[in-house]
């Protein structure tokens, strides 16, 4: 929720779509960490799966279903990663469209050269 404090701060009629915006953009990277987690994780389960069979002495079938199940998965969360860079640069148009340059805010070192060539304003934060 934007305080009435925070909209004082900026002193203009901006401030209220900027703060929101600030709050949007944190909510983004949460999500997007949260995403490459998620890919990473099962994809470290479906690595395993072929070693914890050969480890066993068993035979391939055994975790044949369970492997295609979390490849299937790591599938849909790397299309789920398609789709949150999607919404990265929906928002960024949204933001020009009431008139606010898009901000970097927090490490630009991970940002694309495309990125940085569109032109935004770069705002770093120290983690």
């Amino acid at each position: 929720m934007i305080s009435q404090s925070n909209v004082a701060a900026f002193g203009n009629t901006q401030a209220p779509i900027r703060i929101a915006a600030h709050q949007l953009t944190e909510q983004l990277i949460a999500a997007e960490a949260a995403i490459d987690a998620a890919v990473a994780a099962v994809a470290a389960l479906a690595a395993g799966m072929p070693l914890a069979t050969q480890q066993a002495n068993v035979g391939t079938h055994v975790l044949q279903e369970s492997l295609m199940h979390a490849m299937e998965t790591c599938q849909t969360l790397v299309k789920s990663r398609t789709q949150i860079l999607r919404t990265h640069r929906a928002m960024s148009g949204a933001l020009h469209n009431v008139g606010l340059t898009p901000m970097a805010i927090g490490d630009v070192s991970k940002m694309c050269e495309a990125e940085l060539d569109e032109g935004l304003a770069v705002t770093a934060i120290a983690a």
